[in-house]
């Protein structure tokens, strides 16, 4: 007997889910997208504006260190205002500042373009984790932050490609064009299909003596300090691999700078499905007996890259193999560390989203420098950073996330 069609009630429904996903998705990108698309056009910056390369290399510092500060700014916004409003801040800003990147005459206006820039992008990355926190309880939360993953994960592998393509195509200006076509899309996007998900009555009055109390309670809140430590340690790992790996894996270990693209994009390929396989299991099992599995493999798989890394155990396969496995398991532990993290805290969700992104982001941010000053002739240092984040996620998640209060089984606004 055949099953009956969808009606068009479930229609509308799938539609406007795959919509909202596909807007918070897009909301996410802009990051990896302006972070990476340039990159391929590095030395026709220099050559442009007749500078060093220490001086380009800034103008990627300038949007690391905005990206990492400027979203505590959207999180009160976004509680008092309502979700929408500073995406339309956000998105402004990104595309003026844009704009602004294709017409830069001197490499220290780009610098503080690109500042900008980062100011613009972080509203985006706030308000989506929030919205995904305004609108679905903890175990969907998973699926959905699952979903997000998969663009996280996809343009940091097509950004480069596509940027490339417009330098060889047209010059280094067009780059900055296309994002600001991107960011005038999804500013019409959002006004026309992205739904408030906070309603008036539930948004606090904005003060600063509140704003730097509620940041302080949810920094001693070990519901959210927890998961909050666990992924952004964890995280930590796969910068470190992105900074070192270039120099380890073409010079030490001997790929083709094609080889190594193919290897970067193989690993990023790992960390999107088990991000999209996350989406199941998490909805099954919930959050937090889906992270008390990852953690510990996250451990096994740093153990094996310090044999292989450190004692050159499997040779250049003992180092490839647990990287390849460290970035897959981030597919498990990232979209659950943000669930539990943002579940508790559906009063101040653009607080909570905004203070997440920037711990993890400014972590990250560290351990890359850190890595960068590594003199790697061998793969000891890499293996080591690695695997030392990874053990301290795991004693995060021992200290603070071990006995936790279950989720309550909230329904969505």
């Amino acid at each position: 007997m055949s099953s009956s069609p969808p009606s068009p009630r479930d229609q509308s429904k799938k539609r406007s889910y795959f919509e909202l996903i596909l807007i918070l998705g897009a909301l996410t990108a802009f990051a990896p997208l302006s972070i990476d698309m340039y990159l391929p056009a590095f030395p026709a910056l220099q050559q442009a504006f007749q500078t060093s390369a220490g001086q380009v290399q800034l103008t990627l510092s300038s949007f690391f260190i905005a990206f990492a500060s400027g979203q505590i700014l959207y999180g009160p916004l976004a509680d008092r205002y309502g979700r929408k409003p500073p995406v339309y801040a956000g998105l402004g800003l990104f595309v003026l500042a844009s704009i602004g990147c294709a017409f830069a005459q001197e490499v220290e206006q780009l610098i503080f373009l690109r500042f900008l820039q980062a100011l613009g992008a972080g509203g985006g990355v706030v308000v989506a984790r929030a919205m995904v926190r305004d609108l679905f309880p903890p175990a969907d939360a998973v699926t959905v932050f699952s979903r997000l993953m998969l663009v996280i994960g996809v343009a940091p592998m097509l950004a480069p490609l596509l940027g490339g393509y417009l330098l060889v195509w047209f010059n280094w200006q067009a780059i900055f064009h296309f994002l600001t076509l991107c960011g005038l899309l999804c500013l019409l996007a959002v006004w026309l299909r992205l739904p408030e998900s906070l309603p008036p009555q539930e948004r606090p009055r904005l003060s600063f003596r509140r704003i730097i109390i509620g940041y302080a309670h949810l920094m001693i809140d070990r519901r959210f300090i927890g998961p909050a430590l666990v992924g952004g340690l964890c995280i930590c790992g796969m910068f470190v691999y992105i900074t070192a790996s270039p120099f380890v894996f073409i010079e030490v270990l001997g790929l083709t700078p094609a080889a190594y693209g193919w290897v970067f994009g193989l690993n990023a390929f790992g960390f999107i499905a088990t991000s999209q396989v996350n989406a199941r299991i998490g909805r099954r099992y919930g959050p937090g007996t889906t992270l008390s599995a990852s953690v510990p493999a996250l451990v096994i798989v740093a153990v094996l890259l310090i044999l292989g890394g450190v004692f050159g155990v499997g040779g250049s396969l003992g180092v490839y193999l647990p990287v390849f496995a460290y970035v897959a398991c981030l597919g498990f532990i990232m979209p659950n560390t943000a669930a539990l993290a943002m579940a508790p805290f559906g009063r101040n969700a653009g607080a909570a989203s905004a203070l997440l992104g920037t711990l993890q982001f400014a972590l990250a941010g560290a351990a890359s420098a850190v890595a960068g000053g590594f003199n790697h002739e061998d793969a000891i240092p890499l293996a080591l950073m690695v695997a030392a984040l990874a053990f301290s996620g795991a004693a995060a998640y021992l200290l603070l996330c071990r006995n936790l209060p279950p989720l309550k089984s909230e329904r969505a606004r």
